[in-house]
Parts: structure tokens; C-alpha cells; sequence
């Protein structure tokens, strides 16, 4: 028994430290640019997609019992596939901490979590929650951006254009509190006025200002509709602001990409994860984006 245990533990040591296993696994898991990775790729988007219908199918109430037992054992099925795909990228890694704790990482933890959670919350009691933790499943759809060059090119440009959109979300905080409290000041003293307290008055100007417009809260005095004018047009203005921001960032970085030149061959446009050139296979020159956007490609360890 002690020797069965030893050559349990010496396997599971070999199986831990295997570096040229580790080395294929990462070549399949995360580099899309092999036969084996596009398979894996493939297979990975299809699953997603599938699951993501399953989930839908599953919450209509017209199909037979028996339907929804299929539904559960290929929910079963696709989890155990997620689970072993999430397990295979902390073990392929040199630094796991950083995907677990990545985006992605965590978006693959919460869509594979909520079956497992099934099994331990079987009372009667919990199943509300057991069908909200299942909701979770939904958010594997995020994955497929990996798949997409656009969708990277999207999340890199979001990531550099962050800090400004920030400031600009700030401002517009600042904005609907002014003219919230303004309207509070100007309309609070009507009577049965719906603006009775500031918060009441600050949802308002944010419903106004996104140009949303439920009509639950309307002014009455002419100053008020006024501002609320005002208001509407700054609106229009306003929302084109974030959108200016990440166009731009994203022109930005695609000219980065389009100046990603072969040094062999002198021919441009390389994806920006490539590493060797597209037309004659020579090694490219790493880009130089910027370090946020470096940073941000969490599954690149």
C-alpha cells in the first residue's frame, strides 16, 4: 500500500512539473494560430454558444419533462468540458494568479460554478437561488470576444480610453447633482410637486439627460421646463462623448496594427497577438502599445 502511494505521489509530482505536457496544452489552449488551437477554438466558441442556448431554452416553460432532462445532462456535460478547459489553463501557466484573477479568469469561474453550486443547495428552500446562481451561465457569451481580433481590438481601446471616460463620468455626476438640486430648488415648494427631495430630483435630471424620458417625474413651472430644455439638448451632446473618446482610441490602435511591418517580406496589417509574419512566416518585432493596453491582455502570461 505505502509503494502504491509512493508511485501515486511520484506521478502526480512528474505530472505537475511536465514541461513539455504544459508547453502542448498551451499550445492548444491559448495560441489560436496552430491547427490544434483553431480546433480548440472552435470547439471552445461552439460550447459557449451552446450553452448560452441552453440557458435560454431552459428558463421558456412549454417543453416536456423529458426535454429538460436533455437540457440538464448536456448542461452537465458542457460544464464538465468548461471545468477541465479552466483547470488546463492554470496548469499550462507560469504565473496562474494572474488569469484566475483576470477578467476572463474570473468570468470562466462564475459560468462553471453555478452547476457545482446546484449539487450542495438542494433544498426546497434555496432553489430560488440555485436558478439565479444558474443565470451566471450567461456570462460565458463574454468569452467569445477571445475569438474575435475586433473584440480585442474593442476591449484594448476601452482599457486605454478608461481614465478619460472616467473623468467625463465624473463630470456628468457632478452635472445631474447641480441641476438635480436646482430642480429641487425650483420645483420642491408646488404643490404635490413630484420633485419633493433631492435624490427624487437628481433621477430626474439623470432620466432626462441620458434622454430616457420615462415621464414618471415632469416639471410644472415654466422655469422648470425650461432647465428641463436645456437639459435634453446638453443630453445629446453629452452621450456622443464616450463614443468620440473610444472611436478614436480605437483608430488609434488600429493604425498601430496596420504599422506592424515583416522585416523579410515589408508587408503590413499582422494581428496584434502575432508572432511571426502572415505571408512569410518571419518573426515580427513586438508591439509597442501602450503599457495599460499591454497589461490588459489577461490571457498572454
Amino acid at each position: 500500500m505505502m509503494k502504491y502511494f509512493s508511485n501515486l505521489r511520484q506521478s502526480w509530482h512528474h505530472f505537475l512539473h511536465n514541461e513539455e505536457l504544459k508547453q502542448k496544452i498551451y499550445s492548444i489552449v491559448f495560441e489560436s494560430d496552430t491547427p490544434n488551437g483553431k480546433l480548440f477554438d472552435i470547439i471552445l466558441s461552439g460550447s459557449i454558444i451552446l450553452s448560452v442556448l441552453l440557458v435560454i431554452l431552459d428558463s421558456m416553460h412549454f417543453f416536456p419533462h423529458s426535454a429538460y432532462l436533455v437540457l440538464r445532462i448536456l448542461e452537465y456535460i458542457l460544464t464538465l468540458f468548461f471545468t477541465i478547459e479552466y483547470l488546463a489553463r492554470i496548469y499550462c501557466l507560469k504565473q496562474p494568479r494572474k488569469y484566475v484573477f483576470s477578467f476572463f479568469g474570473i468570468v470562466d469561474l462564475l459560468a462553471t460554478l453555478p452547476v457545482y453550486l446546484s449539487f450542495v443547495f438542494h433544498s426546497t428552500h434555496y432553489l430560488l437561488v440555485i436558478r439565479a446562481f444558474r443565470l451566471i451561465r450567461i456570462f460565458r457569451i463574454f468569452k467569445l470576444f477571445t475569438f474575435i481580433n475586433e473584440g480585442n481590438l474593442l476591449l484594448r481601446s476601452l482599457w486605454i480610453s478608461a481614465p478619460k471616460i472616467l473623468i467625463f463620468f465624473f463630470f456628468v455626476l457632478i452635472l445631474v447633482t447641480s441641476m438635480g438640486t436646482v430642480m429641487y430648488a425650483i420645483e420642491g415648494n408646488v404643490p404635490d410637486s413630484q420633485f419633493n427631495n433631492i435624490p427624487n430630483s437628481i433621477y430626474w435630471a439623470i432620466v432626462t439627460m441620458t434622454t430616457v424620458g420615462y415621464g414618471d417625474i415632469t416639471p410644472v413651472t415654466p422655469v422648470g421646463r425650461f432647465i428641463s430644455a436645456v437639459i435634453m439638448l446638453m443630453g445629446y451632446t453629452i452621450i456622443a462623448v464616450p463614443t468620440g473618446i473610444v472611436s478614436a482610441t480605437m483608430v488609434s490602435e488600429h493604425k498601430k496594427l496596420e504599422k506592424r511591418r515583416c522585416p523579410r517580406c515589408h508587408r503590413d496589417g499582422h494581428d496584434f497577438e502575432a508572432s511571426y509574419c502572415k505571408y512569410c512566416g518571419a518573426q515580427l518585432k513586438k508591439p509597442e502599445p501602450e503599457k495599460a493596453a499591454e497589461e490588459q491582455q489577461d490571457e498572454r502570461f
